[in-house]
C-alpha cells in the first residue's frame, strides 16, 4: 500500500474513534449505554441493522462462496422480505411494548427464570462464535497488506473496536455503523465496477460463467443434502434468519433503541428491501472473479477480493477496499460487544450478583464487561484460522446447531397455550439429540455412525440449512407431548402470548388500523409490499435462470 492508501485508512479509523469519543459525552446512564436514549432517527437505525449483519464475512466470504457455488448461493438470502415481515408483525411489537432492555426478560415473564437464562446463554454462545469469526475474516485482509501475522491483527482490531464501543455505547455503535455502511457499499460498488470494466466482452464472460454453472440462482432440486436449493433458501433459511433478526438481542436492540415502534419497523423494512441487492452485489463480484481468474483454485478463497485489488495496483484503491472491509467488520463486532455486555449485565450481573447498585455502577460495569468480552473473542478468533472455504458458510453451518432451539422457544412463547418451562427444557434437550443423530460434531461421528449401522441404516445426509427445521420441529413436538402428561390449566391463553396480548389491547380499546400498530399480529399497510417484493425477486431470478439454461 502507498501513501494514499494509508492516508485513506488513517482518516477512516480516526473518524470512527472521534465518533466514539464524541458520543461518550452523552452517555451518563446504563440505559443510554444500552439503548442510546432512544434518540437515533429510523434511517440511521436501518443502516445500522444492515451494516451489523452484512459484515466482513459477506464482503470476503460472499464472493468466496459464489466463486465455488455461483449465484446458487443467492438462494440462501432470498428470504429477507419474509423474515422482516414476520419480525415486524410479531417480534417487534412484543419486545417494544415490554420496555425491557434485554429481550430475554420476556421469557422469564412468560415461562420462568430458567428459560430466560437458557436463551441468554445460547445467545452469548452464538454471538461469541459470530463476532470471533468476523475478526478472523478481517485479519486476513489486514495481514495481507501489513505483513503482520493474523493473530497480531486480531488483537489490534479487537483493541480498536473495544475502545470506541466501550466509551460511546449504543449511540457510538449506531453512528459508526452509518459511516461504515456507506464506506462498505462504496467499496463493493467500486470493486464491481472495476470487474465489469475489465471484462473485454460481457457476453463472453457470461457465456464462460454459464458453461461453468455459475449463473443458476434457482435450483429446484428436492435434495436435502444440497445447501443452495430454493427450498432450503425459502423454507429453512427463512427460519434461520428469523432467529437472527427476531430472537437475537444483537439485532433487536436496534428496534428497542427506536423513538417509536413505527421507527423500529421502518428500520427493519430498510433491511427487508436492501438485503437482496446487497448479497447479489457480493455474489456477483464472486462470479466475476471466477471469470477473471478462470476458475483458478486458491488456498485461502476468502482472500480473492484482496488478491484482485493487489493485481490492479491502483493508488488509493487498496486503502478504500480495506476501509470497506474494516467497516463491515467493525460494525458487526461493535454491535456484538454492546449486546453481549447488555445481556450479561441485565440477565446475570444485575439479576444475581449486584442487585441494587447505583446506575453509575452499572454503567461502569457495562464498559468493563465490554473489555472482558473483547478479550474472550480473541482465542475464539484464533480457532477459526485456517479455514480454506468461505468463512461465511462455515459460520452459518456452526450457528445452525443452536438457532433451532432459540426459534422454537419464542414460537412456543408466542403461540402455545399450555406449554410450561419444564416442557421447553425437554424439547431443547430432544432437539440437540436429534441434531447430534443427524449431524454430529466431528469427534462424535464414529459413535453416531456405529449406532445407525446397528439399526441397519446409514446416517442421512442433510445440508446444514435444514438443521434449524429439524431442531425447531423436534422442540415444538416434544414440548407439546410433554404438556399432555398433566392436567391442563384453566385459562384460555397466557396473557403474554400473542393471543393474550391482542386480547389485552382490545380490552383497553386499542384498535387495529393505526399507521404503525403496536398490537402483535397486526399487519401494517406499509408491510404488505414486502411480500410483493419477495415474489418479484423470485420471478426475476427464475427469468434470469431460464435465460441461461
Amino acid at each position: 500500500m502507498g501513501f494514499i492508501d494509508w492516508s485513506i485508512l488513517a482518516i477512516y479509523l480516526c473518524v470512527n474513534l472521534l465518533v466514539g469519543f464524541r458520543q461518550s459525552r452523552s452517555v451518563t446512564t446504563s440505559s443510554e449505554f444500552f439503548l442510546g436514549n432512544r434518540s437515533s432517527p429510523w434511517w440511521a437505525l436501518g443502516v445500522s441493522v444492515m451494516a451489523t449483519y452484512v459484515s466482513a464475512l459477506s464482503f470476503l466470504g460472499g464472493p468466496a462462496w459464489a466463486y465455488n457455488d455461483g449465484l446458487a448461493a443467492l438462494a440462501i438470502h432470498l428470504n429477507y422480505p419474509i423474515v422482516v415481515f414476520i419480525c415486524i408483525v410479531f417480534f417487534i411489537p412484543v419486545f417494544y411494548k415490554s420496555n425491557s432492555i434485554s429481550i430475554y426478560e420476556y421469557l422469564e415473564k412468560r415461562f420462568g427464570l430458567g428459560s430466560r437464562l437458557l436463551m441468554s446463554g445460547l445467545f452469548m454462545a452464538t454471538m461469541v462464535l459470530g463476532a470471533s469469526s468476523i475478526l478472523t475474516a478481517t485479519s486476513i485482509a489486514v495481514s495481507l497488506i501489513t505483513g503482520l501475522s493474523e493473530q497480531i491483527c486480531i488483537v489490534i482490531l479487537t483493541i480498536f473496536v473495544v475502545s470506541y464501543t466501550m466509551l460511546g455505547g449504543m449511540n457510538a455503535v449506531i453512528w459508526t455503523d452509518v459511516i461504515q455502511g456507506i464506506v462498505l457499499v462504496i467499496g463493493a460498488a467500486i470493486v464491481l465496477g472495476l470487474l465489469l470494466s475489465g471484462s473485454d466482452q460481457m457476453s463472453n464472460t457470461l457465456s464462460y460463467l454459464n458453461q461453468n454453472n455459475k449463473l443458476t440462482p434457482i435450483n429446484l432440486d428436492f435434495n436435502f443434502s444440497e445447501v443452495t436449493t430454493i427450498w432450503a433458501g425459502v423454507i429453512a433459511m427463512s427460519m434461520y434468519h428469523t432467529t437472527v433478526y427476531g430472537t437475537n438481542q444483537f439485532m433487536m436492540q436496534r428496534a428497542m433503541a427506536a423513538k417509536t415502534i413505527g421507527d423500529a419497523k421502518k428500520a427493519y423494512l430498510m433491511m427487508g428491501y436492501s438485503a437482496f441487492f446487497l448479497y447479489f452485489l457480493f455474489f456477483f463480484i464472486g462470479i466475476l472473479l471466477f471469470a477473471h481468474f478462470e476458475g483458478k483454485p486458491f488456498d485461502q478463497q476468502n482472500s480473492i477480493v484482496l488478491i484482485y485489488i493487489q493485481q490492479l495496483a491502483l493508488p488509493g484503491l487498496m486503502g478504500l477496499v480495506i476501509a470497506a472491509i474494516l467497516s463491515a467488520s467493525l460494525s458487526s463486532t461493535s454491535s456484538a460487544l454492546n449486546s453481549l455486555s447488555t445481556v450479561l449485565i441485565i440477565d446475570f450481573y444485575k439479576k444475581f450478583f449486584v442487585i441494587s447498585a447505583t446506575d453509575s455502577h452499572y454503567l461502569r460495569a457495562s464498559r468493563i464487561f465490554t473489555i472482558v468480552w473483547g478479550i474472550v473473542l480473541i482465542p475464539f478468533a484464533f480457532s477459526f484460522q485456517g479455514e480454506s472455504g468461505s468463512i461465511l458458510e462455515v459460520l452459518s453451518r456452526v450457528s445452525s446447531y443452536l438457532v433451532g432451539a432459540k426459534l422454537s422457544i419464542f414460537l412456543l412463547a408466542f403461540f402455545s397455550k399450555n406449554i410450561l418451562e419444564k416442557d421447553i427444557f425437554f424439547g431443547v434437550f430432544a432437539s440437540f439429540i436429534a441434531l447430534v443423530a443427524i449431524a454430529p460434531l466431528q469427534f462424535l461421528e464414529p459413535v453416531v455412525d456405529s449406532l445407525w449401522a446397528g439399526l441397519g441404516l446409514s446416517r442421512p445426509e442433510i445440508a446444514w440449512p435444514w438443521y434449524v427445521v429439524i431442531a425447531t420441529f423436534t422442540n415444538v413436538l416434544v414440548s407439546w407431548l410433554s404438556s399432555l402428561f398433566r392436567e391442563k390449566p384453566v385459562e384460555i391463553c397466557h396473557p403474554l402470548s400473542i393471543r393474550g396480548l391482542r386480547f389485552e389491547s382490545k380490552s383497553r380499546g386499542v384498535e387495529s388500523g393505526a399507521a404503525w400498530s403496536d398490537v402483535p399480529g397486526d399487519i401494517d399497510s406499509g408491510v404488505w409490499p414486502l411480500l410483493i417484493f419477495f415474489v418479484a425477486s423470485i420471478g426475476l431470478l427464475c427469468f434470469f435462470t431460464a435465460s441461461f439454461v
